[in-house]
């Protein structure tokens, strides 16, 4: 049965390889981005503005593939990115934003940091990773640290959100068997090949569904803080912050990639503290050191 790929990568900084720095920098990146959406998607069609974003990111990442000096992807290979994309870039879209819009977003985030867990089962399932009892405690222990840390936020109000929250879990599953499926594709194609054609194979559906939104928009009413919203979540979150993620994925294997993702809700807490004056709890605090010590515990 085939093993996690051992990094390649030299290590750097504390004991990091470069490719975990990365992951790290992604986590912080994904983190501030849902600050950024939520603005953005505020102020336009949630769908229009999502659009827009992935539109912005896909223009550059496919730029970035057709103009670059790396070999592009067989045309098989081609078809069967821009298929996961739709899977992982469209259908997880649609099931994560119409599901926020049903439930809370700290229940949200809560469901959504089942994912490492979701892949690695799916990773296990098909046989594309074997899971160490060591990695097993540490996505155990760093998923108990993001209930910590999102649920040292949350109200109990009695409201009931199951359909949300489904709509959510059903957007962590998509997510799961895409990022499981792209293992192969990522082995033997460049990061940004791979972000560039499951992005394009995302975008071209999702404009489908976007364009009633997109058509109702007053584009001269859309202030520059939302043009830099867009830009922020397209550019550093669609592209930077994915090009880590497919790294992590080529180098790491895609459940210990996916331990990373746990650092978002703490980077999320952090950037709300600085920013909106929301003091971290003792309950996230205790759950910020759990995520990092299951980040610990998966890549060892």
């Amino acid at each position: 049965m085939p093993q996690t790929p051992a990094p390649t990568t030299s290590r750097s900084w504390l004991g990091l390889h470069t490719t975990e720095i990365g992951l790290v920098a992604m986590a912080v990146i994904w983190g501030v981005n849902f600050s950024v959406v939520k603005y953005g998607t505020q102020q336009m069609d949630p769908l229009a503005f999502n659009a827009l974003r992935m539109s912005v990111g896909c223009v550059v990442l496919m730029a970035m593939a057709l103009g670059g000096s790396g070999v592009l992807p067989s045309w098989s290979d081609r078809w069967r990115l821009m298929s996961l994309g739709v899977l992982g870039h469209c259908i997880y879209q649609l099931f994560f934003i119409s599901g926020l819009a049903r439930t809370r977003a700290g229940t949200a985030a809560l469901v959504v940091a089942a994912s490492p867990a979701a892949v690695a089962i799916v990773a296990r399932a098909f046989g594309h990773e074997r899971l160490a009892p060591r990695a097993v405690w540490g996505i155990v222990a760093s998923i108990t640290g993001v209930m910590l840390v999102v649920g040292g936020s949350l109200t109990t109000d009695g409201t009931g959100h199951l359909i949300g929250d489904l709509l959510v879990l059903c957007a962590v599953i998509a997510w799961a068997f895409y990022t499981s499926g792209l293992l192969p594709l990522a082995k033997r194609n460049e990061a940004v090949q791979v972000a560039a054609w499951t992005l394009l194979g995302g975008v071209i559906p999702l404009l489908g569904f976007a364009t009633p939104g997109l058509l109702r928009t007053t584009w001269s009413e859309v202030t520059l803080l939302t043009w830099g919203a867009a830009l922020y979540a397209g550019v550093l979150a669609m592209v930077i912050a994915y090009l880590f993620w497919y790294r992590g994925v080529h180098h790491l294997g895609p459940t210990r990639t996916s331990m990373y993702s746990n650092l978002q809700p703490i980077v999320a807490v952090l950037f709300a503290w600085a920013v909106l004056g929301e003091v971290p709890t003792l309950t996230q605090g205790i759950g910020a050191a759990s995520v990092i010590g299951g980040l610990y515990l998966a890549r060892t």
